[in-house]
């Protein structure tokens, strides 16, 4: 298991009470309430280059006429 830090933060007020009562109501700790955020947050700055990298391999199989899965085994047995 990775070793905490600990790490100290300001919030407004109203924030903060927010983050006690998600706490409270799903039962986590504030700590685990924020790592979540963490988490969800860096997921979500890095769908848009997924999304990009997926529609770029996307254009290039539809260019070579592959349409399914059968379409990519097919191809890859003639490589």
């Amino acid at each position: 298991m990775a070793t905490a830090v600990k790490k100290t933060i300001s919030l407004p007020s109203a924030l903060s009470r927010q983050l006690d009562e998600i706490a409270r109501e799903e039962g986590k700790t504030v700590s685990a309430v924020i790592q979540e955020a963490l988490r969800t947050a860096r997921r979500e700055r890095l769908r848009p280059g997924f999304l990009s990298v997926q529609g770029y391999w996307t254009r290039k199989a539809k260019e070579k006429g592959i349409l399914t899965e059968r379409d990519l085994r097919r191809y890859l047995a003639k490589r």
